[in-house]
């Protein structure tokens, strides 16, 4: 693992701070840069897409082949961070969830139809597109939704699933259903549009935090009818691609919440290194400079982790391990982060002059979003349980 990145990518990732510096941060002060749900409003962002593909800085996990950065997982983890120093950047890059994870999963298993079809047009940024798999409890408290059965012309959905990122204003969607009563070989991953009949919207949930675009949506269907040949991967894969997809999925979320976290602190620092209080300026009080030590320190042990992980990636390693290292550590270390921001701005930290507030909100789903932290901790137990001293171990060669 090297701890260097290439003069291309310290090419890219100043362009990317350049941009982000120049273009984005003075939009975040202007009220009218936002849409209904605290994004960016689409107007805005369709001009500054044209800009971000000009500069050939865009969809960094597609193929090139396909007008994609194609480029590694560590290479992402440097400008992914470097775009999220704004509440804005990602999307512009088209490097934003759930696009980010779809584009990426379905580079790696659609089929050539598949991609041509459902692929292309978001990468291209013509569309969005969603990924449906949470369902609501029923009354034995297991998910409830989405049983598929097989007809002579292909598949034919009933049920619920809700809390789909981005469903509102997505046109091609991803979905995960139950084909089976098999614990691993039950769900299978079925691709569709929006226009087609037999589904709808039941809600857009109202949620604490801003949204990413097209928001938290329950849905219902009735007899959506999927031709077979848009199955993604065999019957029973369902699971399968669910891990292929969450992985990488997880990671980049934490690099992109590792630009969060630093934008934090560098709006605290400019604050507490100019505001003066009891007889000096804040930064030089030694209570001050222990939250900013011990919240600089978090970010940066998340950041190894999110490093790491995508370096093992990057190897052929599934790093299911580390990638639930980076997870747990990095949502702490942007809460922390956040949270820090906020206290020593003051009154300030707590309305919208600064994206302080925007971030504290946004930051506690990090805790929550695929897989809960408890989760990720009892997937790290299980694997201290299998490995016993081994769960250290170092690679070799």
């Amino acid at each position: 693992m090297q701890f260097t990145i290439s003069p291309e990518t310290e090419a890219k990732r100043l362009a990317i701070r350049g941009f982000v510096n120049e273009r984005l941060i003075p939009l975040e002060r202007d009220r009218s840069s936002y849409d209904a749900h605290e994004n960016i409003n689409h107007t805005l962002l369709s001009e500054l897409r044209q800009e971000t593909r000009a500069m050939g800085i865009w969809a960094l996990q597609s193929p090139t082949s396909r007008g994609g950065g194609g480029l590694p997982m560590v290479e992402q983890a440097v400008l992914y961070e470097e775009m999220n120093r704004s509440i804005f950047g990602p999307v512009c890059f088209n490097c934003a969830a759930p696009d980010d994870g779809n584009m990426r999963v379905m580079a790696q298993v659609a089929t050539k139809a598949q991609q041509d079809w459902w692929l292309q047009p978001v990468i291209d940024g013509k569309m969005n597109s969603s990924f449906i798999m949470t369902e609501p409890m029923d009354e034995d408290g297991r998910g409830c939704g989405s049983d598929p059965s097989l007809t002579n012309t292909g598949w034919k959905i009933n049920g619920r699933k809700w809390f789909i990122t981005g469903a509102e204003t997505a046109e091609h969607f991803i979905l995960i259903a139950r084909t089976s009563a098999d614990d691993r070989k039950g769900l299978t991953a079925f691709l569709f549009h929006r226009d087609q009949p037999g589904w709808r919207i039941l809600r857009r949930i109202e949620i604490m935090g801003p949204e990413e675009h097209g928001g938290h949506c329950e849905i219902e269907f009735d007899g959506l009818e999927i031709p077979d040949e848009n199955r993604l991967m065999e019957v029973g894969d369902g699971l399968k691609l669910t891990q292929i997809r969450l992985g990488p999925a997880r990671l980049t979320h934490c690099m992109r919440w590792t630009g969060l976290a630093r934008r934090c602190l560098e709006i605290a620092m400019e604050y507490v290194q100019q505001r003066r209080s009891f007889g000096g300026r804040l930064i030089d009080h030694e209570s001050v400079q222990t939250l900013i030590g011990q919240a600089a320190m978090e970010i940066e042990i998340g950041r190894q982790l999110t490093m790491k992980a995508a370096w093992l990636l990057d190897q052929g390693d599934f790093a299911r391990k580390e990638v639930s290292m980076a997870k747990i550590v990095v949502a702490d270390a942007l809460h922390k982060a956040a949270d820090t921001a906020l206290q020593l701005l003051g009154a300030r930290g707590y309305s919208k002059d600064t994206p302080v507030e925007w971030i504290y909100r946004y930051a506690r789903q990090a805790r929550l979003v695929d897989g809960a932290s408890e989760v990720h901790r009892m997937v790290l137990s299980n694997f201290m349980t299998r490995e016993g001293g081994d769960f250290w171990k170092w690679r070799v060669g």
